[in-house]
C-alpha cells in the first residue's frame, strides 16, 4: 500500500484565495518561526482565513524589461509580483496599463505586498468587466471560505 511521507503532505498547498492587497498589508505570519508559509487575513469582524497561495489582480504600473519583478495596482493599492521571467508566456502580458491576473506565494506583505508569481494570465481584452467584478469575486470567496 502506497504511504505519503511527512514532506509530501507538508508541502501540499491550499488553493489561491482571491486577495485584495489592503488585506495583505495587514495579514499576520502565522507559519512556524517566521517561515512565511502561513499568512492570516481579516476578511470581516471577527473573522480569519488562512492563506499562502493568492490570486490577485491589477494593472500593470510598472515592469522595467531589465528586472524579474513588476508593480502592479488593484483598487486598495499597488503590490509588487516577483519572478516573472519564470512563468510561461508571463512577460508578454506585462505592459504598462495591462490588466492582469496573477496567481502566486506570498513572500511578504509590509511596507508593501510581495508575491512570488506560479501563474500570469492578461485580462487586458475585458478589463472593464474584470475591474467591476473583481472586489465582488473576492468578497464572495472570502465569505464561502469561512
Amino acid at each position: 500500500m502506497y504511504q505519503l511521507d511527512k514532506t509530501t503532505v507538508a508541502k501540499k498547498r491550499s488553493p489561491p484565495v482571491k486577495v485584495l492587497s489592503s488585506q495583505l498589508r495587514t495579514a499576520q505570519n502565522q507559519g512556524a518561526a517566521g517561515s512565511g508559509d502561513c499568512w492570516v487575513i481579516r476578511p470581516g469582524r471577527g473573522r480569519s482565513l488562512p492563506v499562502s497561495l493568492v490570486w490577485m489582480q491589477g494593472t500593470v504600473m510598472e515592469a522595467p524589461l531589465d528586472t524579474n519583478t513588476v508593480l502592479l495596482m488593484d483598487e486598495t493599492g499597488t503590490f509588487a509580483v516577483q519572478g516573472v521571467n519564470n512563468v510561461p508566456k508571463g512577460k508578454p502580458c506585462l505592459s504598462q496599463g495591462k490588466y492582469v491576473m496573477v496567481m502566486g506565494v506570498i513572500q511578504a506583505v509590509s511596507p508593501e505586498p510581495v508575491i512570488r508569481a506560479v501563474k500570469m494570465a492578461d485580462l487586458s481584452a475585458l478589463a472593464a468587466l474584470h475591474r467591476r467584478m473583481w472586489k465582488l469575486e473576492v468578497e464572495e470567496l472570502q465569505q464561502v471560505l469561512t
